[in-house]
């Protein structure tokens, strides 16, 4: 039985502090099809199932995150299965080091930038409206934004770092490391504690992570479905 917000995110996102960007009913819900495409349902009974699979687009996918493996809903497929490393930050966030690049907000402005960085770096789904979620920052250079970082999922007293993209000529600077630095201590100002989720098998990440006060909470599933 699940006893934290966190074993079953989405849900709790989309039943909780974000539910003004569901879509569905009681039986299941999805997020708004410009943010995303995460699902969920209360339970795997046959009614809850059954009205998930419902909510799966023609020509799209939904992404089902659980603390537990998610059976297969009927009349859908498997797309993807993935274990997340669920990290949460619960000391003081890192301060900024030294000579750290000048960290800017990003907007509704930047939105074309930010959806291409994302095509490229791959954090995770994205869409047209995904840049919404809450607070997103970067870091530019010579007009070019190299590198963005923002947030996601909300849960009771809880934000997800997410969104972490650097074109792949600009790592090795720094760059991830500034801007999830930042948004931390943007969420521990407003006295959220920060999370995040990494594919498990993902070291150089986790290590990371790590290293700006992260620890591992637990694993997490990911399934994506289409029809």
């Amino acid at each position: 039985m699940a006893t934290h917000p966190l074993d079953r995110p989405v849900w709790s996102m989309l039943t909780g502090r974000q539910a003004h960007l569901a879509e569905g009913n009681a039986q299941a819900v999805r997020i708004d099809r410009g943010y995303g495409v995460f699902g969920a349902a209360p339970d795997a009974g046959a009614a809850a199932q059954a009205a998930l699979a419902a909510l799966v687009p023609d020509d799209g996918e939904i992404w089902i995150v659980e603390g537990e493996p998610w059976p297969l809903p009927p009349g859908t497929r498997d797309v993807k299965r993935a274990v997340l490393a669920q990290m949460v930050a619960d000391g003081a966030p890192p301060l900024p080091r030294d000579g750290e690049p000048a960290i800017i907000a990003l907007g509704d402005d930047d939105a074309p930038e930010m959806s291409a960085l994302a095509e490229h770096a791959k954090p995770g789904p994205w869409g047209p409206k995904t840049h919404r979620y809450g607070p997103f920052f970067g870091i530019r250079e010579n007009g070019r934004l190299l590198a963005m970082a923002g947030q996601r999922i909300l849960v009771p007293g809880m934000a997800e770092v997410s969104g972490v993209s650097t074109w792949e000529d600009c790592r090795g600077r720094g760059l991830a490391r500034a801007l999830i630095g930042h948004v931390m201590r943007e969420m521990v100002a407003r006295g959220e504690t920060p999370f995040l989720h990494s594919y498990a098998d993902n070291a150089g990440a986790i290590a990371l992570y790590e290293s700006l006060g992260f620890r591992i909470r637990r694993e997490v599933h990911v399934l994506a479905i289409a029809k």
